[in-house]
């Protein structure tokens, strides 16, 4: 099992910037992919950005440019670093992680912190 904790959200004004981290614990050897995902009030769970454990990233197109995910692998850490939020970044931020060991792929979330733009 793993077990993915994130901190980090909080409330920030439109422009502002915040740094989400998602620590990994447990059985995180099998970890290759990890990444953050979003929910907003009413709408389903989107991709952020993901990285690999060779460091290849990969961004949504509504983000790219604003936000920066990077990872630890000393720390088995990843990060997000958010910059010119908007409003409608508002949502409750997920950290995921893809492991793979004896041929069986495992998903792993978090429990979620939020992030609030708002003036």
């Amino acid at each position: 099992q793993v077990q993915l904790v994130e901190s980090g959200g909080g409330l920030v004004q439109p422009g502002g910037s915040l740094r989400l981290s998602c620590a990994a614990s447990g059985n995180i050897f099998g970890i290759y992919i990890m990444g953050w995902y979003r929910q907003a009030p009413g709408k389903q769970r989107s991709l952020v950005a993901t990285v690999t454990n060779t460091g290849n990233a990969d961004y949504a197109d509504s983000v790219k440019g604003r936000v920066t995910i990077s990872r630890d692998n000393a720390k088995n850490t990843v990060y997000l670093q958010m910059n010119s939020l908007k409003p409608e970044d508002t949502a409750v931020y997920y950290c995921n992680a893809w492991s793979l060991a004896n041929l069986i792929r495992k998903e792993y979330w978090g429990q979620g912190t939020q992030v609030t733009v708002s003036s």
